[in-house]
């Protein structure tokens, strides 16, 4: 195994944070959160084997591209088990309010505190209910990197007004991660820029 690498590219209407992990030496790859289509080729036109795609949660702006590079690739689809009824919703997921009906049906069902290892890379789920009721992140131990959707940003945290969201329960886990990880480690969340556990904790208004 070489060294895990991160790329993102920055995709869709409202600029969503698409990241692809990767072995620089197997050149396997994981996909978080695929946006839009026409990833398959831009990932495999660099080489890379795409061998997961995990999902946050299923907002149609995090899940556009999921259908294109699923079966292109061949890989499977995991989301959390209390994101299913939302990602096969599209009343839910809000893709019927932009006019684009979309929904998903994740492969694998993933609970809170699951180890899952894919391509050699382990990753640990952690379920952060708020945004959407089945939100969760996906933490790299390895590497100390959060995968944070639109639970936790930059300086902010994910708004809470669409279904299944809920504020009290977006403040509580943004509070579990910011108690639970380490200053170093590096958070990339949904949308803007990449952050740290300890800029959150010292910055973040919505951090006590």
């Amino acid at each position: 195994m070489g060294e895990l690498k991160v790329g993102r590219m920055v995709l869709g209407m409202v600029e969503t944070n698409c990241y692809f992990v990767y072995d620089d030496k197997t050149r396997d790859a994981i996909v978080i959160d695929p946006a839009k289509n026409g990833l398959y080729d831009k990932l495999s036109a660099n080489g890379l084997n795409v061998c997961a795609i995990l999902l946050t949660h299923g907002h149609f702006d995090h899940i556009m591209g999921v259908h294109e590079l699923s079966e292109k690739s061949g890989a499977k689809v995991y989301a959390l088990e209390a994101e299913d009824e939302l990602c096969r919703n599209s009343y839910l997921n809000a893709s019927d309010q932009i006019g684009k009906p979309y929904t998903v049906e994740a492969d694998e069902l993933l609970y809170d505190g699951d180890e899952i290892e894919i391509a050699g890379i382990k990753i640990k789920v952690y379920a952060t209910p708020g945004h959407t009721l089945g939100s969760c992140c996906y933490y790299i131990e390895s590497v100390k990197w959060l995968f944070s959707g639109d639970t936790l940003f930059a300086g902010s945290i994910g708004r809470s007004d669409l279904p299944t969201g809920n504020g009290r329960q977006i403040m509580i886990s943004v509070q579990q991660l910011v108690d639970t990880f380490d200053a170093d480690v590096k958070v990339y969340p949904g949308h803007g820029d990449i952050t740290t556990i300890g800029e959150e904790k010292a910055h973040n208004p919505f951090v006590s």
